[in-house]
């Protein structure tokens, strides 16, 4: 048996052309029947390093041998238009993007489980700072490479959850992150007898983001904070809303 929290989360490869550029992490989220894949909006776009995309690969699992993958291309760009969607707010852009995936070019037999908005958490007030979490995605790209899984880091909540940390649409975690893991989903255990929860009974509380530092550490003596941004999940419900709404 495959834990399905496991099966949430795929690795993103972003390309310009043929070059490949670099590696991130991602995962599914399903409302009303449309299909998303969730990401870091710096994975798709990052004016500040000149990273420009114009497609991303996932890889997907086929049947019941997960020793079987293929890999998905996922175009960013029609037209000159970009088909992903982002937000911003009073300060400024949220580093969490989503992409509608086109549920007719997936094959029959591909293996995968999405959040929905039954795992978005509903009481704030309820989720304590000091509580445990799991950061699922793909640390430096390392992943379970005969079974195309990703790995999963131990962390916990280290701002008071439902405030903005700092103004901004996020709050902290504690937990040892790398590059690629942009885009993963952060999860807390759920109950499982909760509507909507019994195949996936985790909650999710938000999406990776980047690590955090002091611009005024010294760092010949002061370790790294080992802190992290996880923006807040419910934007997915304003990202995933019918265009037009």
């Amino acid at each position: 048996m495959i834990e399905s929290i496991l099966l949430t989360s795929v690795r993103i490869v972003t390309f310009h052309g043929r070059a490949r550029l670099t590696n991130a992490s991602g995962f599914f989220f399903e409302r009303d029947g449309a299909l998303f894949l969730v990401t870091s909006r710096h994975v798709l776009v990052d004016e500040a390093s000149q990273h420009f995309p114009d497609r991303l690969e996932i890889e997907l699992h086929i049947g019941s041998d997960f020793s079987r993958s293929m890999g998905f291309s996922i175009p960013l760009f029609r037209d000159g238009l970009s088909l992903w969607r982002t937000g911003s707010d009073a300060a400024g852009n949220i580093d969490v993007a989503m992409i509608e995936i086109d549920r007719a070019a997936l094959p029959a037999n591909v293996v995968y489980r999405a959040f929905t908005p039954a795992h978005l958490p509903q009481r704030f007030e309820e989720i304590e700072v000091g509580s445990s979490l799991l950061v699922v995605g793909f640390p430096l790209g390392f992943h379970d490479t005969l079974h195309h899984l990703p790995v999963v880091r131990q962390a916990v909540i280290a701002s008071s959850f439902g405030m903005r940390f700092q103004g901004q649409g996020y709050f902290l975690t504690d937990a040892r992150t790398h590059r690629g893991t942009s885009g993963a989903p952060v999860v807390m255990r759920g109950n499982a007898q909760a509507p909507g929860m019994a195949e996936l009974p985790w909650l999710l509380l938000g999406i990776h983001s980047a690590r955090l530092d002091v611009g005024t550490r010294d760092l010949r003596i002061d370790e790294a904070l080992g802190l992290n941004c996880a923006w807040y999940a419910d934007i997915l419900l304003t990202l995933s809303a019918p265009r037009g709404a």
